[in-house]
């Protein structure tokens, strides 16, 4: 079996514990508005390579990630599920913790085909990190194309699955930085008895130049960079509601 694969960074810091091998995944069915890597977004590009091709990096430097791992991430690795769950299977069977970044907005509760598949994947799946990209329903489909039904269901199912989960969630000027907003992710995350993290990831315009070089309009162009202030404004919100919630 042969996945694509848009590029592999050696020494990520930012997508989980310890220092990570991060494998970026081709192809996102999502068109969120502030995405920094819309040359991941067509499936057909990347580069094919098998699960060993993938891992042989990891394995060769395997002493520089032994408080980290593997992190799957895009992309939306779930777009190519059997991949990723035989690309998983391989690194636990040597130990190796692996964790998927994935906005789960391919999953489904109701077909069972589906289900199957990501109850394979949970079983070689150490820690999830889930972005959620926006609380309200129809902002959400306006920010990412897409309505937020299937991220909330996947989040339950993790839930059930009793996996560790860690929140991701960007804030945009006018979009996601918002009281009410952000206060509605805290109360939700309370909710979640899973869930262990949370990372607040303030917007920034840095993937700008691959529009331009995609010849993409990018859509945000004069929405302003959130400061480092607004940024720990921001967590300060979610964490209030969810200490409201105690």
């Amino acid at each position: 079996m042969k996945g694509r694969i848009h590029s592999i960074e050696s020494f990520g810091t930012v997508d989980g514990p310890g220092v990570r091998y991060v494998v970026f995944f081709q192809g996102c069915p999502m068109r969120c508005q502030y995405c920094h890597n819309p040359d991941t977004w067509n499936k057909e590009d990347g580069k094919e390579m098998d699960a060993d091709e993938v891992l042989a990096g990891f394995f060769r430097n395997q002493g520089f990630y032994k408080n980290g791992g593997i992190t799957a991430t895009g992309g939306e690795p779930l777009m190519q599920i059997d991949f990723l769950t035989e690309l998983f299977r391989k690194a636990r069977e040597k130990g190796v913790h692996t964790c998927l970044d994935t906005s789960g907005i391919l999953f489904s509760e109701e077909n069972e085909t589906i289900r199957e598949q990501f109850d394979r994947l949970m079983e070689v799946t150490s820690l999830v990190m889930l972005d959620i990209k926006h609380m309200d329903r129809q902002r959400h489909k306006a920010l990412t194309g897409h309505e937020p039904d299937a991220v909330f269901a996947f989040a339950r199912y993790l839930e059930k699955k009793r996996m560790p989960l860690w929140i991701r969630h960007v804030v945009v000027p006018g979009i996601t930085y918002e009281e009410e907003e952000l206060k509605a992710l805290g109360r939700y995350l309370k909710t979640l008895s899973n869930f262990e993290h949370l990372e607040v990831l303030p917007y920034h315009a840095m993937g700008k130049v691959k529009y331009d070089n995609l010849g993409i309009d990018y859509v945000l162009k004069d929405t302003p960079q959130l400061t480092k202030e607004e940024g720990k404004q921001a967590e300060k919100w979610i964490l209030s509601a969810m200490k409201e919630m105690e």
